[in-house]
């Protein structure tokens, strides 16, 4: 059964940093893309940041540019989301998200989530 286990949320301050990690296991397919979503209370869930398998062609929303980095590590088939200059506006919980290749289709998996919290 795959699994995506985010960790690496909580509290920080305005301008202050967290490096989010997502852990993806039991799976026996290819990786093609793994992003980062965020959801505020009361809003649509929005993508953050994505990072294709091969090539690692990252890109990221315009709120975060600049900001945040997407990267991962093979090998240990996890995906990392920097966060630097956090602002109040970056509170939401954020989802690991994978698309996985095997027998010919492809697959979605979600986290859990991990929370983000700015507070001054």
């Amino acid at each position: 059964q795959v699994r995506l286990v985010e960790s690496g949320g909580g509290l920080v301050q305005p301008g202050g940093s967290l490096r989010l990690s997502c852990a993806v296991s039991g799976s026996i397919f290819s990786t093609v893309a793994m992003s980062w979503f965020r959801q505020a209370p009361g809003k649509e869930r929005e993508l953050v940041a994505t990072i294709t398998n091969p090539g690692g062609t990252t890109n990221y929303a315009d709120s975060v540019k600049g900001r945040f980095t997407i990267s991962r590590d093979n090998s240990e088939n996890t995906v990392y989301l920097q966060s630097n200059s956090l602002k109040p506006e970056d509170t939401a919980m954020y989802y690991c998200y994978a698309r996985l290749r095997g027998f010919g289709t492809l697959r979605d998996y979600w986290g859990q989530g991990t929370q983000v919290t700015g507070f001054s």
